[in-house]
């Protein structure tokens, strides 16, 4: 640029800026610069303002380029098959509808099936179409249901579209290694260095993936600053020890045991009981042992519980919350704590050698019953003892289905946890065929998808037998919804038969007959869509 454009470019803005100020005064209150006042004063302005334009135009420096975009990082996973992508743009262009109440009409509800998609698209292991990943970070970030798995889908692109959108950024906080400080797990100056220096949330995700790969360096890294953080940073580290606990956190655990706080000393007792090996375990056992025997002298052998007099000192260090609940009475809050962290394997000893089935089959006395199996289930389940969840749940044909000790439907669901995918299912349909679906919605969530014909067979059996009784329609309904997504796709064929509307019994619902049909036929369609959908994704595989 040459001295002279300079100077004009230079002494442009301030021109600029009195034209501005004179259009907003008004040119009866101010005549603009090089302009004759009169009535063309306000057409001057504007001639002026539009060679002034060209002006700043002409001599406005250019700018320097910005750095050049670099292109998106190749996935190297195989493409879908062409059906599978036309199957995946459906689904994420369906929308849920907006209408409250229940859902009615027969066709599927895509935007359901999408999550089972995705996980059969992961476990066949395609990588995503890139004209899909606008579309899929979108439905990622309205459902966070469905980020890891669609995360895990759209791959490495997806991340380097999230930089570039900040609706997507959740993307980058989802996502291993989505941030751009997270270092390589490899770089012990990148992983120490984020510790000591990032935020929070950086620092909570580096410990839990340093804790998957290398649990002792995790722990390390968590003891060198423990004395400076914060009480509920320190209960969110301590959380993360969950994931691979052993045998080598004991010495940390137990030092946690005398925290400041409250719930961090509470979390550390809840580890340390879930290691039946740990110091705390056997105070534990020796305290709950101490506190319940079988009587031998009586006709039948029964159990009998003398509850703790007094919380001291060293049972509240060892995680024993000394205040109970509104409600509780003090010595029975005591035992169950008691009881609830010591290891399941004292009680086999204690009772004689029994079985936990014959155990829990034992009289208790003085009405302890009730508090004494509560706490073996919550027992069961943090240690997750299948023997003893078996015993605890009893048959699942048992009258109302209560079991020896699971007082309620939210402590069957836990207990069943603990069982293998085959034997859950089983107990689940035993429990439909005795006690029906009523009560059954809370047990089928903890099954394994697709139910095993069993289970699948006993919810069709139970949903016909409710049809044909002209039950209430709606209060099945999300029961029917869970069938949707969770039977096997081949059970269509056993369902055709209930897809006309049904005769109504004179003390039915009205219009239940038209819902039930409806229901059926959306079910149906459902089951044979997702049967296509996993065939789409099996080359050479024919659709049902």
């Amino acid at each position: 640029m040459s001295r002279t454009t300079a100077t004009v470019a230079a002494s442009l803005p301030d021109h600029w800026e009195q034209l501005v100020t004179t259009a907003l005064l008004g040119t009866d209150r101010r005549t603009p610069p090089g302009v004759a006042p009169g009535p063309q004063t306000p057409s001057d302005l504007l001639d002026a303002a539009a060679a002034a334009t060209v002006r700043r135009r002409a001599g406005l420096c250019p700018a320097r380029p910005a750095e050049r975009l670099r292109p998106a990082p190749e996935d190297p996973r195989p493409p879908l098959p062409p059906a599978a992508a036309r199957r995946l743009a459906a689904l994420l262009a369906d929308r849920p509808g907006a209408s409250g109440g229940g859902r009615r009409g027969a066709a599927p509800d895509l935007m359901e099936l999408l999550p089972q998609w995705l996980q059969a698209a992961n476990a066949r292991g395609y990588a995503a179409p890139p004209q899909a990943l606008p579309a899929l970070l979108d439905a990622a970030r309205g459902r966070t249901d469905l980020r890891p798995a669609a995360l895990r889908f759209a791959g490495p692109r997806a991340l380097w579209l999230a930089r570039l959108n900040p609706d997507w950024r959740f993307a980058l906080r989802a996502a291993p290694g989505g941030g751009p400080s997270a270092p390589d797990l490899r770089d012990p100056q990148g992983i120490r260095r984020l510790w000591q220096e990032g935020l929070f949330a950086e620092r909570v995700t580096l410990i839990t993936a340093l804790r998957s790969r290398d649990a002792a360096a995790a722990r390390a890294l968590l003891e060198e600053t423990w004395a400076t953080e914060r009480a509920e940073d320190r209960l969110m580290f301590l959380d993360s020890l969950r994931a691979g606990l052993a045998p080598d956190d004991e010495t940390f655990l137990e030092r946690a045991l005398a925290d400041r706080s409250r719930n961090v000393r509470e979390t550390a007792a809840e580890l340390l009981s879930a290691l039946p090996a740990s110091a705390l375990a056997a105070r534990m056992a020796a305290r709950a042992a101490a506190c319940v025997a079988v009587d031998r002298t009586r006709d039948v052998p029964t159990i009998v519980v003398e509850a703790p007099h007094e919380c001291d000192a060293a049972m509240e260090r060892d995680g024993v919350v000394a205040k109970a609940p509104a409600g509780r009475g003090e010595r029975s809050w005591w035992l169950g704590q008691l009881v609830e962290a010591a290891p399941l394997g004292t009680w086999p000893g204690r009772f004689g050698g029994r079985t936990p089935e014959e155990i829990v089959a034992l009289p208790v006395a003085d009405g302890w019953q009730g508090e004494l199996h509560a706490a073996w289930c919550r027992a069961a389940v943090r240690q997750r003892d299948a023997a003893w969840s078996r015993a605890l749940l009893g048959e699942p044909s048992a009258p109302e289905a209560g079991g020896p000790g699971a007082v309620s439907l939210a402590e069957r669901a836990r207990l069943l946890a603990a069982l293998d995918a085959g034997e859950r299912a089983a107990w689940v349909a035993g429990f439909i065929e005795t006690h029906g679906l009523s009560e059954a919605f809370q047990l089928l969530g903890v099954c394994a998808v697709p139910w095993a014909p069993p289970l699948g067979r006993a919810v069709v059996d139970a949903l016909n037998i409710a049809r044909d009784a002209g039950s209430y329609p709606w209060s099945f309904s999300g029961v029917m919804g869970l069938a949707e997504r969770c039977l096997d796709p081949s059970e269509a064929s056993r369902l055709d038969a209930l897809l006309a509307i049904p005769d109504e019994p004179e003390d039915a619902a009205p219009g239940a007959g038209s819902y039930w049909s409806e229901a059926f036929q959306r079910l149906v369609t459902t089951l044979r869509l997702r049967g296509a959908m996993l065939a789409e994704l099996t080359p050479g595989e024919p659709a049902p």
